[in-house]
């Protein structure tokens, strides 16, 4: 296991687990069957479809 060579400044630190934390904003559409807000290439919560098939039984 690598061991750290030199100290890592709070910022450099606090830049890199910030960029984990950021939303996923872009990723959101529109579901073509219901028109509920989904993410992109995921099942609509809503109606279960994905890619104009049922898929699973939605509530």
């Amino acid at each position: 296991m690598a061991s750290p060579k030199n100290r890592v400044s709070k910022m450099r630190k606090r830049q890199r687990v910030a960029s984990l934390e950021k939303p996923i904003l872009a990723s959101v559409s529109t579901c073509p069957e219901c028109g509920a807000a989904k993410r992109s290439h995921r099942v609509c919560p809503k109606c279960g479809t994905y890619k104009g098939r049922k898929v699973i039984s939605a509530e």
